[in-house]
C-alpha cells in the first residue's frame, strides 16, 4: 500500500512538470479563446496632467466601443486594461512590470510624456510588448528598443516647424524660451532653439522651471522682461503655461507667445481666460478640418461624451485604431502584434494619413492655430 501511494505522488509530480514545460507563457491565446483581447492604455489619470490621461481614457474607449459593436476582432470583445501612471516615470515603470506581468494584455496604448515613456521602454523590451505612445515625441524614445512606437512628430519634426512659425508668422526675431525641465522639455527647446538660429533669430534668455512645483515665475518674467524680447516661447503643458500666461498679465507685460502642440487643449482656455489670447501653436488634429473621417469622428465623440476631442483624444483614438488593426492580423500574439504594427502603411486616420518609418515614428503635416476670441482658431 505504501509503494502504491509513493508510485501516485511520483505520477502527480512528473503531471505537474509536464503541464509547467508545456506552459509556454503566451496566455493571450486562452484569453482569446475566452472571447476576450486585452489592450492596455497607460496614462495620468490623476495629477497635474490628469486632463491629458482623460483624453486618453475617453478616446480609447470610444474606438474600442466601435470595434465591439462591429463585432469585435474576429468575433472576440477587445478589453482596456487602465492605469495611471500619475506621469510619473518611477509609477510608469511600476505600471509597465504590472503590464508585462500580465499575460492577457497583448499591447499598451501610452505613456503620455515622453519621460514616463522613456522610463517604462526597457520594461516593455525586455518582455516584448509593444509601448505605442500616441504623444511621446522625445526623438530618443523609439531607440530604446524594437517594441517601440509612436503617432506624433518628434520635437526633431515639431521644433522647426515652430521656429518658422515664430520667426516668419509672429515676426519673433529676439526669443525668451521658457521650458520644463524633464527629458521632453529639453528636447523640445533645444530643437526649438538649433531651428530658430538658423532662421537668423536670437536667443534673449532660457529659462528652465520644475513640472508641478513651479508655481511663480514673477522672477523668471521679470528677468525676461529686462531683454525685450519679440516673442516668448513656451515648452510646457497648458496648466503652467496658464499660470505664465495670468502671471504676465498681472505684471503689465504683453507679450506674444508661442507653444507646441502640448498646448491645444481646452483646459488652457478655462484656465486662463483671456491671458492665453493670441497664443499661436501648432496641431496635427483639428476639429474644423472637413476631411469625412475627422467629421465622424467629432459627431461620435460628442454624442458619448457632450464635448468637443482635443488632439489628444484625436492621437489615442488612431493610436488604438492602428494597433486593433495590428491585432486583426496577427492575433493575439505580443510579438506578432509587433511586427504587423511596423507594416502599417497609408491608415487614415483623423489626424491624417499614417505610415511608420524604418524607426517606427511618424511624420505628419502641421496646422497652426491661434486663440482668437477665447477659442483655437485655424491660422494654416
Amino acid at each position: 500500500m505504501k509503494r502504491y501511494f509513493s508510485l501516485i505522488a511520483i505520477l502527480i509530480t512528473f503531471a505537474l512538470i509536464f503541464t509547467g514545460c508545456t506552459d509556454t507563457g503566451n496566455d493571450t491565446q486562452d484569453t482569446a479563446k475566452d472571447g476576450e483581447i486585452t489592450i492596455a492604455v497607460a496614462c495620468p489619470l490623476t495629477g497635474d496632467y490628469a486632463q491629458y490621461g482623460e483624453a486618453f481614457k475617453r478616446a480609447t474607449a470610444l474606438k474600442v466601443k466601435e470595434v465591439n459593436e462591429n463585432g469585435g476582432i474576429d468575433g472576440k470583445k477587445i478589453k482596456i486594461e487602465l492605469m495611471d501612471d500619475k506621469n510619473d516615470p518611477k509609477e510608469a515603470t511600476n505600471v509597465a512590470q504590472r503590464l508585462v506581468s500580465n499575460k492577457n494584455v497583448v499591447g499598451v496604448v501610452g505613456h503620455f510624456s515622453s519621460t514616463a515613456c522613456l522610463a517604462a521602454a526597457p520594461v516593455y523590451q525586455k518582455a516584448g510588448l509593444v509601448e505605442f505612445s500616441p504623444t511621446s515625441s522625445h526623438p530618443d524614445f523609439t531607440k530604446q528598443g524594437t517594441y517601440m512606437f509612436r503617432n506624433i512628430n518628434t520635437q526633431e519634426i515639431e521644433g522647426p516647424i515652430v521656429a518658422d512659425m515664430v520667426v516668419n508668422r509672429m515676426k519673433g526675431k529676439k526669443i525668451a524660451v521658457i521650458y520644463i525641465n524633464n527629458d521632453w522639455g529639453i528636447t523640445a527647446k533645444d530643437n526649438f532653439i538649433k531651428a530658430a538660429e538658423k532662421l537668423g533669430a536670437e536667443i534673449v534668455a532660457e529659462e528652465m522651471f520644475i513640472g508641478s512645483q513651479t508655481k511663480d515665475f514673477t522672477p523668471t518674467l521679470t528677468k525676461i522682461n529686462e531683454q525685450k524680447p519679440d516673442v516668448i516661447f513656451l515648452a510646457a503643458f497648458y496648466s503652467e503655461t496658464g499660470m505664465i500666461a495670468q502671471q504676465m498679465k498681472q505684471l503689465g507685460y504683453d507679450y506674444p507667445i508661442a507653444g507646441l502642440s502640448s498646448l491645444f487643449n481646452e483646459e488652457l482656455l478655462k484656465l486662463a481666460g483671456d491671458a492665453v489670447e493670441g497664443i499661436n501653436l501648432p496641431t496635427n488634429f483639428f476639429p474644423g478640418d472637413p476631411n469625412p473621417v475627422v467629421t465622424d469622428f467629432l459627431s461620435a465623440y460628442e454624442k458619448e461624451y457632450g464635448a468637443e476631442p482635443d488632439q489628444f483624444a484625436a492621437v489615442a483614438y488612431d493610436t488604438m485604431g492602428m494597433m486593433i488593426e495590428a491585432i486583426k492580423k496577427a492575433g493575439p500574439d505580443r510579438a506578432a502584434i509587433r511586427e504587423e504594427l511596423a507594416k502599417i502603411k497609408d491608415y487614415n486616420g483623423v489626424t491624417g494619413i499614417i505610415t511608420f518609418n524604418e524607426n517606427r515614428d511618424v511624420v505628419k503635416t502641421m496646422k497652426i492655430l491661434e486663440i482668437k476670441d477665447g477659442k483655437f482658431q485655424l491660422v494654416d
